[in-house]
């Protein structure tokens, strides 16, 4: 096996299996002396097994085809990351899919079937109190935001279905209007473009550095779309730095062989500027022309681009919104890259619409607005995420703190003394002069330079080439660096009056630095002394707490609990997640959306809404012991919830193991009954409960997908099944060990599954 846990997990499956004995061994003389009959399991981390004259060596992979413990532990699905990031803390208000509204607050062991069974509390209106057992964590969700101003709903009340069932009447309504826009997607015509042989892999085997796997899957996803034969509207939601722009720059290769023209829009002049020279430097061999439109080029060179554009000499457009007025024309404009979509108002999308209408459209953003994030979430909008960062990146330091000259001193000293450069970002250009000042007397030992928007952009243009050069140790600037400054050597950022940003923007500022194998720091400073508002404060928090690599999704997912989802087809922001909280609404948007897909009715998508009852007087929990930090327990508890085979189960014990150790024997239980719930799941099983004398099961709606194939298991059985008058099916077995039980539990759950299937 590849490691101790997958080892321990795979010395379970083959006994399960009925195959004994089985040991383990920890080195080549275990093997050696093992009886010749025995199987002996080690950690020995080899693709596929051979085979010698007395010996037979056989890897997990060629037993389960896969790896115990995948590469990838998270999955890279835009759902899976909005769970990820809203992980309940004590206190938080969350949402219970059949109760509603309610505080968190703890985790609490009590005894349930004569055994410790873990369970979330959650307290209502009225000081009711509800245990919602750890296995059946998915019903809840959190509702959106720590703002404690949410109502609390009534333990049992009819308020709560009430305001459910209005929801999802509107949501269903909303789900057709959006499936007619995909639909309406589908039908359009778009340029089928095609990969050439041979020119392109010379072209991708410029790139200088590794690709990442998720920086492939997304060059394989928009590679895809521009052969499929329908216009492409794909979304790359990428960390700052982990590669997007190589994608677009792969796009627009396929695009302009293929005798098209590409534009590429970004949202400010200095990131034009950039991604102009990245695209010259890569494009530089080959029959293309490029052209630049911002307000750093000349009025005759921009007259003189636009006409080449007309008559379709200039392959690549690269420019501000620039590109976007109405007398600029294409020729042939084949794929549209959009950098960084939020940053563009209301007028400049309305005519992005009119431009895209039968063209390819990719957009890149590392902080997807809280609209887009959800269109892609709900699968109206192809989306792609690159989470994985570069080999040797290192995640930023991150300090958020009331402005200190001492601090903000020794920082700055600290990066100049190291050999790199440092970024001052002021909200304002009203606030440099203060800031020049205070470098002035207090950081003499440094040079700087000034750099803001109003400059004329050939003195703009010279500042940003003198510090790219590295004449100057501090670039003193507004946000013109926000987006795609790209200095490897700058890796400390100080940022005057934090608070004035919004959430994207602070984390595009930080993500100017660190962006090579150096360890950056970033400093959020704020007035000394001086209350900030709430959100202010939240906006500051979420970013110190998430500062691990490939944040950005999660900072959108935040973004959205503070200022609201947006309704999908209007013009609102805050939109009705309100009612019943980000994630619970998310949810049913997706499943709304499917059944419109599918042309499935109210009942279809209701079935979804509940988690089976699952009570064998086993222990369920991870003890204390075992993993101290609750934040993580809870997580714990949360991935677990949403795995539903045998093998991911087996997947996630192995990754225990070999974070905290040999498994206790309540974790074991748990798992066990995770498998059985999977299976539960599937077979439409409300509620089992299991004892020493036998199994009692209640079915969902006391109704079973395969009646025919039920009557004919009772009948198979004997004496040992009979259904009663109550319509819940009755097991008579002798099960006084809880192992046993589990084992016969889990076995007649699987059988009971596949019937229902069938």
């Amino acid at each position: 096996s590849y490691s101790e846990g997958s080892a321990d997990r795979m010395k379970g499956v083959l006994e399960d299996h009925d195959i004994s004995p089985v040991g383990m061994a920890d080195s080549w003389a275990d093997i050696r002396t093992a009886n010749k009959s025995a199987i002996a399991v080690t950690v020995l981390p080899i693709e596929s097994g051979f085979e010698t004259e007395d010996l037979a060596v056989i890897s997990e992979q060629d037993v389960l085809g896969d790896r115990l413990v995948r590469k990838s532990r998270r999955s890279r699905r835009a759902d899976n990351f909005l769970t990820e990031a809203s992980g309940l803390s004590v206190g938080d208000l969350v949402v219970h899919a059949s109760h509603g509204i309610g505080r968190f607050a703890g985790l609490e062991t009590i005894t349930a079937g004569g055994a410790p069974h873990a369970c979330l509390l959650i307290t209502y209106s009225g000081e009711d109190r509800l245990y919602v057992p750890v296995e059946n964590i998915e019903v809840l969700s959190r509702y959106g935001s720590e703002d404690s101003k949410g109502q609390l709903d009534k333990l049992g009340g009819v308020a709560w279905q009430a305001r459910k069932s209005k929801m999802k009447e509107r949501i269903r309504i909303m789900a057709d209007q959006l499936i007619k826009l995909a639909a309406k997607r589908e039908m359009r015509e778009g340029h089928r473009i095609t990969q050439p042989e041979g020119l392109y892999e010379e072209f991708c085997a410029s790139f200088p550095y590794t690709v990442t796997d998720d920086q492939l899957r997304a060059i394989g996803d928009v590679a895809r779309d521009l052969s499929s034969g329908r216009p492409m509207d794909r979304l790359i939601c990428g960390d700052v730095g982990f590669g997007k722009t190589e994608v677009a720059l792969r796009a627009t290769f396929l695009a302009v062989m293929a005798g098209h023209q590409v534009a590429i829009v970004a949202p400010t002049t200095l990131l034009a500027r950039q991604h102009y020279l990245t695209f010259l430097e890569r494009f530089k061999d080959l029959p293309v022309r490029l052209g630049l439109l911002s307000r750093l080029v000349n009025s005759k060179t921009t007259k003189a681009n636009k006409e080449e554009m007309r008559k379709g000499t200039i392959d690549i457009v690269i420019g501000t919104h620039a590109i976007l007025a109405k007398n600029v024309e294409f020729k042939a404009l084949g794929l549209l890259i959009i950098d960084e979509e939020q940053r563009f108002g209301v007028g400049h999308k309305e005519r992005l619409k009119e431009m895209k209408a039968d063209v390819h459209v990719l957009t890149l953003t590392a902080t997807p607005i809280p609209r887009t994030l959800q269109m892609a979430m709900s699968g109206i909008r192809d989306l792609s995420i690159i989470a994985t960062p570069p080999v040797d990146r290192l995640a930023i330091r991150t300090f958020v703190l009331p402005f200190d000259q001492v601090v903000v001193r020794e920082a700055l000293l600290r990066e100049h003394y190291r050999g790199g450069q440092s970024f001052y970002v002021c909200p304002r250009i009203s606030d440099l002069e203060e800031a020049a000042q205070f470098l002035r007397d207090y950081v003499p030992e440094v040079k700087f330079i000034l750099g803001h928007g109003q400059m004329t952009p050939t003195t703009l243009e010279d500042v940003m080439t003198a510090f790219y050069e590295g004449k100057y140790d501090v670039l003193l600037s507004t946000t013109i660096v926000e987006s795609g400054i790209d200095i490897p050597t700058a890796n400390t950022m100080i940022l005057h009056r934090a608070e004035m940003f919004g959430l994207a923007q602070l984390y595009q500022l930080r993500g100017r630095v660190g962006r090579s194998k150096t360890r950056a720091y970033a400093y959020l400073t704020t007035p000394p002394g001086r209350k900030l508002n709430d959100n202010a404060e939240k906006r500051l928090q979420v970013l110190s707490r998430l500062d691990t690599l490939g944040a950005g999704f999660t900072i959108a997912s935040h973004d959205m609990d503070i200022r609201g989802a947006g309704n999908l087809l209007g013009e609102q922001q805050s939109g009705q997640v309100r009612e019943v909280g980000v994630e619970l609404y998310q949810k049913m948007l997706e499943e709304a959306v499917a059944e419109a897909r599918a042309g499935g009715t109210e009942d279809d998508y209701t079935e979804r809404d509940w988690s089976p009852v699952i009570n064998v007087g086993a222990t369920v929990m991870i003890p204390e012991k075992y993993v101290r930090d609750l934040t993580q327990r809870m997580a714990l508890y949360r991935r677990l919830a949403d795995l539903d085979t045998r093998e991911d189960v087996d997947a996630f014990c192995a990754e225990l193991i070999d974070r905290f150790g040999k498994l206790p024997s309540e974790v074991k239980q748990l798992a066990a009954v995770m498998i059985i719930k999977g299976h539960a799941k599937r077979a439409g099983i409300e509620k089992l409960e299991a004892g020493p004398k036998g199994v009692v099961i209640s079915f969902k709606d006391n109704k079973f997908a395969n009646p025919a194939g039920l009557i004919d298991f009772i009948s198979s059985s004997g004496k040992t099944a009979k259904v009663r008058p109550d319509h819940k099916l009755v097991y008579f077995a002798r099960m006084d060990k809880i192992g046993l039980r589990l084992k016969a539990v889990a076995s007649m759950a699987k059988k009971l599954s596949a019937l229902a299937r069938a």
